[in-house]
């Protein structure tokens, strides 16, 4: 799987997770070089507070378009610090 953005890979790896329609990219297969933290936050019932990062691709910027969980619930601790994608973040 592949993260992909202005034609940039910004994450990619065969050991991402599923959930609810997410693919959630383990933390080493992202570049980071690519991602900004947020001071976003929002929080889902089972797997807790999401973090946010901000995507910048030469001088596109794309808000929030990534967020992970840095202390899951039990539920999702197998996810833990894994990165998913939105806001026209392509993964194929």
């Amino acid at each position: 799987m592949k993260g992909v953005w202005k034609d940039v890979i910004l994450a990619e790896s065969d050991l991402t997770v599923s959930i609810e329609g997410n693919h959630y990219f383990p933390p080493e297969s992202i570049n980071r070089k690519f991602f900004s933290e947020s001071q976003t936050h929002t929080r889902c019932g089972w797997k807790g507070i999401a973090s946010y990062y901000t995507i910048k691709v030469n001088d596109d910027v794309n808000q929030d378009s990534a967020w992970y969980y840095p202390e899951p619930l039990d539920k999702a601790r197998n996810i833990k610090n894994y990165v998913a994608f939105w806001k026209g973040i392509k993964v194929e």
